[in-house]
Protein backbone atom coordinates (compact mmCIF):
# COMPACT_ATOMS: atom_id res chain seq x y z
CA UNK A 1 0.00 0.00 0.00
CA UNK A 2 1.31 3.47 -1.16
CA UNK A 3 2.84 5.51 1.51
CA UNK A 4 1.45 8.90 1.84
CA UNK A 5 1.38 11.67 4.51
CA UNK A 6 -2.51 11.69 5.90
CA UNK A 7 -4.63 14.68 6.79
CA UNK A 8 -7.22 13.80 9.42
CA UNK A 9 -10.33 12.96 7.80
CA UNK A 10 -13.27 15.10 8.07
CA UNK A 11 -16.97 14.42 7.98
CA UNK A 12 -19.18 17.24 6.34
CA UNK A 13 -22.06 18.64 8.55
CA UNK A 14 -25.71 19.33 6.85
CA UNK A 15 -25.81 22.53 8.61
CA UNK A 16 -22.70 24.08 6.77
CA UNK A 17 -24.54 24.11 3.35
CA UNK A 18 -27.99 25.14 4.93
CA UNK A 19 -26.46 28.64 7.07
CA UNK A 20 -24.11 29.51 4.10
CA UNK A 21 -23.18 27.32 0.86
CA UNK A 22 -20.94 29.79 -0.04
CA UNK A 23 -18.48 30.00 3.14
CA UNK A 24 -15.19 28.87 3.13
CA UNK A 25 -14.10 25.84 5.26
CA UNK A 26 -10.55 25.12 6.09
CA UNK A 27 -9.37 20.65 6.53
CA UNK A 28 -9.19 20.30 10.39
CA UNK A 29 -5.89 19.11 11.49
CA UNK A 30 -4.58 16.24 12.81
CA UNK A 31 -6.05 16.12 16.50
CA UNK A 32 -3.04 16.31 18.53
CA UNK A 33 -3.70 14.86 22.34
CA UNK A 34 -1.09 14.99 24.93
CA UNK A 35 0.20 11.49 25.64
CA UNK A 36 -1.59 10.10 23.27
CA UNK A 37 1.96 8.37 21.94
CA UNK A 38 2.80 6.85 24.90
CA UNK A 39 1.35 3.91 24.07
CA UNK A 40 3.66 1.21 22.79
CA UNK A 41 2.95 -0.30 19.60
CA UNK A 42 2.22 -3.72 20.92
CA UNK A 43 0.34 -2.95 23.93
CA UNK A 44 -2.43 -5.13 23.34
CA UNK A 45 -3.37 -7.87 25.58
CA UNK A 46 -5.23 -10.99 24.64
CA UNK A 47 -8.78 -11.18 24.40
CA UNK A 48 -10.86 -13.39 26.31
CA UNK A 49 -13.90 -14.15 24.78
CA UNK A 50 -16.71 -15.33 27.84
CA UNK A 51 -17.49 -19.16 27.79
CA UNK A 52 -21.16 -18.60 28.65
CA UNK A 53 -23.16 -19.71 25.50
CA UNK A 54 -25.86 -17.90 23.95
CA UNK A 55 -28.85 -17.49 26.35
CA UNK A 56 -31.70 -18.10 23.53
CA UNK A 57 -31.23 -18.83 19.26
CA UNK A 58 -29.85 -15.87 17.98
CA UNK A 59 -32.90 -13.64 16.45
CA UNK A 60 -33.02 -13.64 12.26
CA UNK A 61 -30.31 -12.05 10.65
CA UNK A 62 -27.98 -12.01 14.01
CA UNK A 63 -25.31 -13.86 16.10
CA UNK A 64 -23.90 -14.36 19.21
CA UNK A 65 -21.24 -12.18 20.28
CA UNK A 66 -20.13 -13.81 23.62
CA UNK A 67 -18.57 -10.82 24.96
CA UNK A 68 -15.66 -10.89 27.45
CA UNK A 69 -12.16 -8.88 28.13
CA UNK A 70 -10.07 -7.05 24.77
CA UNK A 71 -7.57 -4.21 24.64
CA UNK A 72 -9.42 -1.42 22.56
CA UNK A 73 -7.79 0.54 20.43
CA UNK A 74 -5.10 0.78 17.67
CA UNK A 75 -1.71 0.81 17.62
CA UNK A 76 0.61 3.37 16.50
CA UNK A 77 2.74 1.14 13.90
CA UNK A 78 5.71 2.24 12.63
CA UNK A 79 5.18 0.29 9.18
CA UNK A 80 2.38 2.65 8.66
CA UNK A 81 3.95 6.04 9.23
CA UNK A 82 1.72 8.65 8.91
CA UNK A 83 -0.49 6.77 6.43
CA UNK A 84 -3.54 6.54 8.96
CA UNK A 85 -2.52 6.44 12.27
CA UNK A 86 -0.99 10.04 13.04
CA UNK A 87 -4.25 11.17 12.21
CA UNK A 88 -5.77 8.75 14.34
CA UNK A 89 -4.23 9.59 17.67
CA UNK A 90 -8.21 9.36 19.00
CA UNK A 91 -7.85 6.09 19.01
CA UNK A 92 -5.49 5.70 21.86
CA UNK A 93 -3.55 4.53 24.36
CA UNK A 94 -4.52 1.59 23.97
CA UNK A 95 -6.83 0.38 26.57
CA UNK A 96 -8.59 -2.91 28.64
CA UNK A 97 -12.07 -3.28 28.28
CA UNK A 98 -14.65 -6.09 28.99
CA UNK A 99 -18.77 -6.16 27.77
CA UNK A 100 -21.16 -8.57 28.12
CA UNK A 101 -22.49 -10.88 25.44
CA UNK A 102 -25.06 -9.63 22.95
CA UNK A 103 -26.39 -10.24 19.57
CA UNK A 104 -25.73 -8.22 16.69
CA UNK A 105 -26.96 -7.41 13.19
CA UNK A 106 -24.58 -9.66 10.73
CA UNK A 107 -24.62 -6.93 8.34
CA UNK A 108 -25.66 -3.66 8.01
CA UNK A 109 -29.21 -2.42 7.90
CA UNK A 110 -30.42 -2.93 4.25
CA UNK A 111 -32.69 -0.82 1.90
CA UNK A 112 -35.48 -3.37 2.16
CA UNK A 113 -35.28 -3.55 6.21
CA UNK A 114 -35.63 0.14 6.64
CA UNK A 115 -38.02 0.11 3.81
CA UNK A 116 -40.23 -2.26 5.64
CA UNK A 117 -39.94 0.05 8.90
CA UNK A 118 -40.50 2.96 6.66
CA UNK A 119 -44.28 1.45 5.66
CA UNK A 120 -45.17 0.55 8.94
CA UNK A 121 -44.50 3.43 10.62
CA UNK A 122 -44.63 6.74 8.25
CA UNK A 123 -41.09 7.50 9.54
CA UNK A 124 -39.74 10.41 7.69
CA UNK A 125 -35.79 10.83 7.83
CA UNK A 126 -33.99 13.53 8.67
CA UNK A 127 -32.67 14.16 5.26
CA UNK A 128 -36.33 14.55 3.83
CA UNK A 129 -37.80 17.08 6.31
CA UNK A 130 -37.51 20.58 5.23
CA UNK A 131 -34.81 22.49 7.81
CA UNK A 132 -36.81 24.99 9.90
CA UNK A 133 -35.59 28.56 9.67
CA UNK A 134 -35.94 28.89 13.83
CA UNK A 135 -33.41 25.86 13.76
CA UNK A 136 -31.20 28.05 11.31
CA UNK A 137 -32.24 31.45 12.50
CA UNK A 138 -28.67 32.62 10.14
CA UNK A 139 -30.02 30.98 6.81
CA UNK A 140 -31.04 32.21 4.08
CA UNK A 141 -34.40 31.27 3.38
CA UNK A 142 -33.62 29.59 -0.10
CA UNK A 143 -31.04 27.25 1.94
CA UNK A 144 -33.95 25.73 3.43
CA UNK A 145 -34.58 22.75 0.81
CA UNK A 146 -34.56 18.83 2.33
CA UNK A 147 -31.62 17.20 1.08
CA UNK A 148 -28.39 15.78 2.32
CA UNK A 149 -24.47 15.51 2.19
CA UNK A 150 -23.18 13.46 -1.17
CA UNK A 151 -20.12 12.41 -2.38
CA UNK A 152 -19.25 14.55 -5.46
CA UNK A 153 -15.79 13.67 -6.75
CA UNK A 154 -13.96 16.04 -8.70
CA UNK A 155 -12.61 15.08 -12.32
CA UNK A 156 -9.28 16.09 -11.89
CA UNK A 157 -6.71 15.60 -9.14
CA UNK A 158 -7.14 18.57 -6.20
CA UNK A 159 -5.10 18.90 -2.80
CA UNK A 160 -6.53 17.06 -0.12
CA UNK A 161 -6.18 19.83 2.41
CA UNK A 162 -10.46 20.60 1.44
CA UNK A 163 -12.83 18.32 2.12
CA UNK A 164 -15.33 20.45 0.14
CA UNK A 165 -13.73 19.90 -2.71
CA UNK A 166 -15.46 16.33 -3.34
CA UNK A 167 -18.77 16.77 -0.54
CA UNK A 168 -21.70 18.59 -1.99
CA UNK A 169 -24.90 19.50 0.07
CA UNK A 170 -27.40 17.90 -2.58
CA UNK A 171 -31.50 18.85 -2.69
CA UNK A 172 -33.46 15.58 -2.91
CA UNK A 173 -30.74 13.68 -1.59
CA UNK A 174 -32.09 10.87 1.00
CA UNK A 175 -32.10 7.18 1.72
CA UNK A 176 -34.32 6.66 -1.49
CA UNK A 177 -32.08 8.98 -3.79
CA UNK A 178 -28.77 8.25 -1.74
CA UNK A 179 -26.62 10.75 -4.22
CA UNK A 180 -29.79 12.82 -5.66
CA UNK A 181 -33.38 13.08 -7.18
CA UNK A 182 -31.99 11.61 -10.00
CA UNK A 183 -30.74 8.13 -8.26
CA UNK A 184 -32.43 5.35 -6.81
CA UNK A 185 -32.63 2.18 -4.93
CA UNK A 186 -34.24 0.34 -7.13
CA UNK A 187 -33.02 -3.22 -7.45
CA UNK A 188 -30.35 -2.49 -4.73
CA UNK A 189 -32.32 -4.04 -1.45
CA UNK A 190 -29.52 -5.65 -0.41
CA UNK A 191 -27.57 -2.81 -0.31
CA UNK A 192 -26.67 -0.96 3.08
CA UNK A 193 -29.32 2.09 3.60
CA UNK A 194 -27.49 5.36 3.79
CA UNK A 195 -28.20 9.00 4.12
CA UNK A 196 -29.49 8.11 7.84
CA UNK A 197 -28.84 10.78 10.33
CA UNK A 198 -28.29 9.29 13.85
CA UNK A 199 -32.12 10.15 15.32
CA UNK A 200 -32.66 7.93 12.15
CA UNK A 201 -30.72 5.14 13.17
CA UNK A 202 -32.34 5.27 16.58
CA UNK A 203 -36.08 5.34 15.35
CA UNK A 204 -35.41 1.92 13.63
CA UNK A 205 -33.30 0.50 16.06
CA UNK A 206 -36.25 0.85 18.70
CA UNK A 207 -38.76 -0.05 16.23
CA UNK A 208 -37.12 -3.28 15.72
CA UNK A 209 -36.43 -4.06 19.00
CA UNK A 210 -33.05 -3.39 19.20
CA UNK A 211 -30.57 -0.66 19.79
CA UNK A 212 -27.57 0.99 18.40
CA UNK A 213 -23.95 -0.72 19.58
CA UNK A 214 -21.99 0.94 22.48
CA UNK A 215 -18.22 1.86 20.67
CA UNK A 216 -16.81 -0.90 23.09
CA UNK A 217 -19.62 -3.55 21.35
CA UNK A 218 -19.19 -2.53 17.65
CA UNK A 219 -14.89 -3.21 17.98
CA UNK A 220 -14.99 -6.55 20.31
CA UNK A 221 -17.75 -7.85 17.25
CA UNK A 222 -15.56 -6.47 14.78
CA UNK A 223 -12.08 -8.25 15.83
CA UNK A 224 -14.01 -11.32 16.10
CA UNK A 225 -12.02 -12.81 18.80
CA UNK A 226 -8.85 -11.46 17.26
CA UNK A 227 -6.43 -9.62 19.69
CA UNK A 228 -4.13 -6.41 18.27
CA UNK A 229 -4.74 -7.26 14.24
CA UNK A 230 -4.73 -3.98 11.99
CA UNK A 231 -7.64 -5.50 10.16
CA UNK A 232 -10.90 -7.25 11.17
CA UNK A 233 -9.53 -10.90 8.95
CA UNK A 234 -5.75 -10.61 10.57
CA UNK A 235 -2.30 -8.85 9.88
CA UNK A 236 -2.17 -8.09 5.98
CA UNK A 237 -4.78 -5.92 4.14
CA UNK A 238 -4.98 -8.32 0.81
CA UNK A 239 -4.30 -12.24 1.96
CA UNK A 240 -2.85 -14.17 -1.16
CA UNK A 241 -3.60 -10.83 -3.15
CA UNK A 242 -7.61 -11.44 -2.05
CA UNK A 243 -9.66 -8.39 -1.68
CA UNK A 244 -11.52 -8.17 1.70
CA UNK A 245 -13.37 -5.13 1.99
CA UNK A 246 -14.79 -2.23 -0.20
CA UNK A 247 -12.67 0.45 0.43
CA UNK A 248 -11.04 2.96 -2.54
CA UNK A 249 -8.25 2.60 -5.49
CA UNK A 250 -7.17 4.70 -7.22
CA UNK A 251 -6.27 8.19 -7.11
CA UNK A 252 -8.85 9.37 -4.12
CA UNK A 253 -10.76 11.50 -4.32
CA UNK A 254 -10.97 11.36 -8.63
CA UNK A 255 -10.55 8.10 -9.44
CA UNK A 256 -11.91 4.72 -7.89
CA UNK A 257 -10.68 1.99 -10.16
CA UNK A 258 -13.29 -0.45 -8.66
CA UNK A 259 -9.96 -2.89 -8.27
CA UNK A 260 -11.74 -4.79 -5.26
CA UNK A 261 -14.96 -5.69 -7.34
CA UNK A 262 -17.34 -2.09 -6.60
CA UNK A 263 -17.10 1.37 -7.51
CA UNK A 264 -18.57 3.06 -4.83
CA UNK A 265 -21.03 1.01 -2.47
CA UNK A 266 -22.25 -2.65 -2.38
CA UNK A 267 -24.37 -5.28 -1.60
CA UNK A 268 -23.80 -6.56 2.12
CA UNK A 269 -21.97 -9.66 1.95
CA UNK A 270 -19.60 -9.19 -0.87
CA UNK A 271 -16.65 -10.11 1.10
CA UNK A 272 -16.09 -13.04 3.66
CA UNK A 273 -17.23 -12.73 7.14
CA UNK A 274 -14.79 -12.13 10.57
CA UNK A 275 -14.93 -14.60 12.96
CA UNK A 276 -18.13 -13.53 14.91
CA UNK A 277 -20.13 -13.69 11.20
CA UNK A 278 -19.86 -10.45 10.83
CA UNK A 279 -19.56 -8.77 7.48
CA UNK A 280 -18.28 -5.51 6.23
CA UNK A 281 -16.96 -4.44 9.39
CA UNK A 282 -14.33 -2.56 7.89
CA UNK A 283 -15.22 -0.22 4.09
CA UNK A 284 -18.26 -0.32 2.74
CA UNK A 285 -20.07 2.36 5.06
CA UNK A 286 -19.60 3.88 8.11
CA UNK A 287 -21.60 3.19 11.15
CA UNK A 288 -23.06 4.76 14.16
CA UNK A 289 -22.09 3.84 17.34
CA UNK A 290 -24.08 4.98 20.28
CA UNK A 291 -21.00 6.77 22.04
CA UNK A 292 -20.54 10.72 22.02
CA UNK A 293 -17.40 11.43 20.57
CA UNK A 294 -14.20 12.68 22.40
CA UNK A 295 -11.28 12.61 21.27
CA UNK A 296 -9.85 12.04 24.83
CA UNK A 297 -12.35 9.37 25.79
CA UNK A 298 -9.82 7.34 25.90
CA UNK A 299 -7.08 8.92 27.52
CA UNK A 300 -9.78 9.70 30.47
CA UNK A 301 -10.19 5.34 30.69
CA UNK A 302 -6.88 4.84 30.34
CA UNK A 303 -5.96 7.19 33.43
CA UNK A 304 -8.86 5.49 35.63
CA UNK A 305 -6.91 2.41 35.15
CA UNK A 306 -7.99 -1.52 35.36
CA UNK A 307 -10.29 -2.88 33.09
CA UNK A 308 -13.48 -0.64 32.01
CA UNK A 309 -16.88 -2.30 31.99
CA UNK A 310 -19.11 -1.93 29.98
CA UNK A 311 -18.63 1.25 28.92
CA UNK A 312 -21.53 3.28 27.55
CA UNK A 313 -19.22 6.64 26.54
CA UNK A 314 -18.53 10.22 27.84
CA UNK A 315 -21.13 12.15 29.23
CA UNK A 316 -20.82 14.88 26.41
CA UNK A 317 -19.20 14.77 22.99
CA UNK A 318 -15.95 17.16 22.42
CA UNK A 319 -14.25 17.53 18.99
CA UNK A 320 -10.93 19.77 19.59
CA UNK A 321 -11.87 20.99 15.83
CA UNK A 322 -15.27 21.67 16.43
CA UNK A 323 -15.76 22.15 20.27
CA UNK A 324 -19.57 23.44 19.81
CA UNK A 325 -20.67 20.21 17.31
CA UNK A 326 -22.61 17.37 18.64
CA UNK A 327 -20.69 14.46 17.48
CA UNK A 328 -21.30 10.68 17.63
CA UNK A 329 -18.79 7.55 17.03
CA UNK A 330 -18.39 5.94 13.33
CA UNK A 331 -16.69 2.79 13.43
CA UNK A 332 -15.76 0.99 10.23
CA UNK A 333 -14.71 2.90 7.37
CA UNK A 334 -16.50 3.31 3.96
CA UNK A 335 -15.75 2.77 0.33
CA UNK A 336 -13.78 5.90 0.05
CA UNK A 337 -11.11 4.49 2.89
CA UNK A 338 -7.99 4.96 0.91
CA UNK A 339 -4.13 4.86 2.69
CA UNK A 340 -3.74 8.45 0.71
CA UNK A 341 -6.24 9.97 2.73
CA UNK A 342 -8.50 8.05 5.16
CA UNK A 343 -7.66 4.40 6.43
CA UNK A 344 -10.19 3.93 8.97
CA UNK A 345 -10.88 0.61 7.43
CA UNK A 346 -7.96 -0.03 10.29
CA UNK A 347 -9.74 -1.75 13.25
CA UNK A 348 -10.06 0.45 16.29
CA UNK A 349 -9.87 3.38 14.37
CA UNK A 350 -12.59 5.88 15.05
CA UNK A 351 -14.96 8.25 12.86
CA UNK A 352 -16.87 11.40 14.02
CA UNK A 353 -20.35 12.34 12.92
CA UNK A 354 -22.28 15.52 13.64
CA UNK A 355 -25.85 13.75 15.06
CA UNK A 356 -28.35 15.46 12.00
CA UNK A 357 -25.83 14.45 9.07
CA UNK A 358 -26.18 11.70 7.07
CA UNK A 359 -24.14 10.93 3.86
CA UNK A 360 -24.17 8.43 1.04
CA UNK A 361 -21.39 6.04 3.06
CA UNK A 362 -22.98 6.52 6.43
CA UNK A 363 -25.47 3.63 7.37
CA UNK A 364 -25.76 1.70 10.26
CA UNK A 365 -26.13 -1.97 11.86
CA UNK A 366 -28.10 -2.68 15.55
CA UNK A 367 -27.18 -4.93 18.22
CA UNK A 368 -30.11 -6.47 20.73
CA UNK A 369 -28.87 -7.19 24.46
CA UNK A 370 -28.80 -10.97 25.44
CA UNK A 371 -32.18 -11.39 27.41
CA UNK A 372 -34.65 -9.17 25.02
CA UNK A 373 -37.30 -11.30 23.66
CA UNK A 374 -38.19 -11.42 20.15
CA UNK A 375 -39.10 -8.31 17.93
CA UNK A 376 -39.60 -7.16 14.75
CA UNK A 377 -37.67 -8.30 11.71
Amino acid sequence: MTKQPQLAATFPKRKAWIIAVTMAFGIAAPIVIAGANSQPSNGFGPTVPNNTPAPRPAPPGMVWIPGGEFSMGAADSPSDGEVGMQATRDSRPIHRVYVDGFFMDQTDVTNAQFARFVKATGYVTVAERKPRQEDYPTAPPENLVAGSVVFSPPNHAVPLNDHYQWWSYVHGANWRHPTGPNSNIVGKDNYPVVQIAYEDAVAYAKWAGKRLPTEAEWEFAARGGLAGKPFVWGDVFRPDGKWMANTHQGHFPNQDTGADGHVGIAPVKSYSPNGYGLYDMAGNVWQWTSDWYRADYYQQLAAAGGVTRNPQGPANPWDPDEPSERKKTHRGGSFLCTDQYCSRYIVGTRGKGEVSTGTNHLGFRCVQDANSGPKQS
